[in-house]
């Protein structure tokens, strides 16, 4: 079964012991309880770390209108935008200030380059990623539709045990960042 929110979504239910569904929207108590429960649970395990299957850099449109304080430009976020991690000038992801208001970013620049963490389709979700995210949604739908705290305490727990397992697994798929700018290391030169 190729990955999709309702598969995501089933794997969670047949964790709780329930019946999986075969549509978001079938008017079952588990289809309603998923299909309300799914995107805000994706996207703050998405949010939570900065994956590299959901993270991105881009050039940011300017707008025309002005903030009103603080900054000189507005520019706007991209569509799927979850969280930003840095701004940079073009041909550098970091190194701006700047501050998100509403759907848009505010900074000095005149051209800003953003890194940040997007929503994927999850046909992009790895593997680990999908696991805690499932493991995630049965700790979430257990209480609406088995009402066992018990179970629902175990789910929670071995949900994070999985997240920590899955942000160890991605971030060891780039080169570590070195510490650059650090007092101690100024000190004995």
């Amino acid at each position: 079964m190729a990955l999709s929110a309702l598969a995501l979504c089933s794997r969670a239910l047949l964790k709780i012991g329930a019946q999986p569904i075969a549509s978001l929207d079938e008017g079952t108590a588990e289809a309603e309880v998923a299909a309300n429960l799914y995107p805000a649970v994706r996207d703050a395990l998405l949010s939570l770390h900065p994956w590299s299957f959901a993270t991105a850099q881009a050039s940011l449109p300017r707008l025309a209108a002005r903030p009103a304080a603080d900054f000189a430009n507005a520019f706007q976020l991209p569509a799927g935008f979850l969280r930003a991690l840095s701004a940079g000038s073009p041909g550098a992801g970091r190194g701006l200030s700047y501050r998100l208001l509403e759907d848009r970013l505010h900074c000095n620049a005149e051209e800003v380059t953003l890194s940040y963490v997007f929503r994927p389709e999850e046909s992009a979700f790895p593997p680990f990623f999908a696991a805690a995210l499932a493991t995630r949604l049965a700790a979430e739908f257990c209480i609406p539709l088995t009402e066992n705290t018990s179970r629902t305490q175990m789910l929670y727990g071995l949900a994070e045990s999985e997240l920590r397992a899955a942000r160890l697994a991605d971030s060891q798929q780039a080169t570590p960042r070195a510490i650059e700018d650090f007092p101690l290391l100024a000190a004995r030169r």
